[in-house]
């Protein structure tokens, strides 16, 4: 065991090396000046936007939170989240990236998604530049503590050590190369942490299939189990007091399938409207080289997408069958991925495919990170309380920025039970809703104006709080996933605010006009 340990560590050490040595290798290019740090200059090409995209979206939940939702309950659930994430992201650069790389350069060169919002609306006063910016530190403080959370029970799976210690060990190296290297190395690691993903999720699912003693006999396990495979209904495990699953003679117990009704499965194609909204996403199309770069980024990182959610959530499946009684709750459960690869691989090979889990994590908390500290450093400090700051003043603000948001994300990551998949799920109903529709509006409808567009966001963002918390529980119809009705409410309270106050100045118009003239 220690000397497959060594190996694992030696792999996972090759690789953490090749990440810092990108943060500083860009290190000196990053800090030229603000635009470079936060958005590389306007110079990515399609391989690493749509591969820094996907990296940075999927986080640790695509190896470790959605195949441990396949392994609980099945096919159904994964499996609607899958394609709604899949269909979401070609949708998004399909109908958004082109209009957005041009907009955001005509609305006086935006280099952050609250910059945009306010140029877009000519906003003097900065108010949607500001609400914008705490909306995206509340959410990507979630969503930070949740890949803090899948470094943890990584090292703690693999080889038993303290969760806080290695969650806060694995949180201090992201903020290593975030801080140093800005931007480019974050879309670089990206791109790096992509390809690792997509090897690492393929291994193990050929890998498993074939431990499984095949497809048939997968499948002809799984089968037994009620509502196991099923997209319309879903499994429910038979579990104690505690919440653990019920094993007896080593296999699981299952009751009755539970349906699996046409509110659930909106519930889960719905996930697809987050993408709208997903500042991580966004910036990676306004920082595309050019707008004739997206057609190829497009179709790389929508099969990239596909392939990789297919095989997540056929790693959980399979993962039942091999090791049917291993997990007893949806939170232990999200380690399928890292015991399948400790049972098949080699140990180097292992610590290089496990690699791709905290690559994930890496990929994903650093660009929330540098989002986070680039709203408070442009859009707060230097667009609210002090307008003439200077780049490296901006930049200090935004690295003193980073440390704080490790520290909450670390706070908030201190309880190894939390699961990602829940985690992630709230944070992402948040932003698709309090930017996914008013990103469609602004690059879609000349009509919409500075009102309704901060009415959207607080909407969006109020609702799903709301009903999340209080309405969800309720049941039935009201069971329905937050992002929708959220999403609903905030469309329409973009349109009816705007229509019942000012029409938006005659600049504004010609800008929307003829936006899409730029970049030629």
């Amino acid at each position: 065991m220690v000397s497959h340990d060594f190996w694992v560590l030696l792999a996972m050490l090759c690789y953490f090396v090749v990440v810092v040595i990108v943060g500083f290798v860009y290190a000196k290019r990053s800090n030229a000046n603000s635009e470079e740090y936060f958005i590389g200059g306007r110079g990515l090409g399609p391989w690493l936007s749509a591969l820094s995209a996907g990296a940075s979206d999927m986080s640790g939940w695509l190896l470790m939170g959605l195949p441990g939702v396949a392994y609980f309950t099945g096919a159904s659930d994964a499996m609607w989240t899958a394609v709604g994430l899949a269909l979401g992201t070609y949708m998004n650069w399909r109908i958004v990236a082109k209009r957005l790389r041009k907009y955001s350069e005509v609305a006086n060169n935006s280099i952050t998604l609250p910059d945009f919002f306010s140029n877009r609306f000519h906003d003097t006063k900065h108010i949607l530049m500001t609400v914008s910016a705490l909306i995206i530190l509340l959410f990507f403080c979630i969503y930070v503590g949740s890949c803090f959370v899948t470094v943890g029970k990584l090292f703690t799976t693999l080889f038993g050590l303290d969760y806080a210690t290695m969650m806060i060990l694995g949180a201090i190296i992201v903020f290593l190369y975030t801080f140093v290297g800005g931007y480019m190395s974050v879309c670089t690691t990206d791109l790096i942490q992509g390809l690792l993903m997509f090897f690492a999720l393929a291994v193990v699912f050929v890998g498993s299939v074939t431990q499984a003693g095949g497809v048939d006999n997968m499948i002809a396990f799984l089968s037994d189990i009620p509502g196991y495979l099923s997209a319309t209904e879903i499994a429910t495990p038979v579990v104690d007091e505690a919440g653990h699953q019920v094993v007896e003679n080593g296999q699981p117990l299952f009751g009755e399938a539970g349906a699996y009704g046409a509110i659930t499965i909106a519930s889960g194609l719905v996930w697809g409207l987050g993408y709208f909204g997903m500042p991580q996403v966004l910036v990676r199309f306004m920082s595309i080289k050019h707008s004739r770069e997206i057609k190829k980024a497009r179709i790389i990182g929508t099969v990239w997408c596909a392939t990789s959610l297919a095989c997540a959530v056929c790693i959980g499946l399979v993962g039942r069958a091999i090791i049917p009684a291993q997990f007893a709750t949806q939170s232990a459960a999200e380690n399928v991925f890292i015991v399948l690869s400790e049972m098949m691989l080699p140990a180097f090979l292992c610590g290089l495919v496990v690699s791709g889990i905290f690559a994930a994590s890496m990929s994903s908390s650093s660009s929330y990170l540098l989002i986070s500290s680039s709203a408070v450093a442009n859009n707060i400090f230097k667009g609210l309380l002090k307008k003439d700051a200077t780049d490296r003043q901006i930049m200090l603000v935004a690295r003193v920025t980073l440390v704080v948001i490790l520290l909450f994300g670390i706070l908030i990551s201190l309880d190894e039970d939390s699961s990602i998949f829940n985690v992630v799920s709230y944070a992402w109903a948040g932003f698709g809703a309090s930017f996914g529709p008013l990103m469609l509006l602004s690059l879609y409808w000349r009509r919409t104006n500075l009102q309704g567009a901060l009415a959207g966001m607080i909407v969006g963002a109020i609702t799903v709080v709301v009903w999340s918390n209080f309405i969800s529980p309720l049941g039935g119809i009201f069971a329905i996933y937050e992002l929708l009705p959220a999403f609903v409410l905030a469309t329409a309270a973009i349109v009816v605010v705007s229509l019942l106050t000012k029409e938006p100045p005659q600049e504004v118009y010609d800008e929307f006009d003829h936006y899409m003239e730029a970049d030629v």
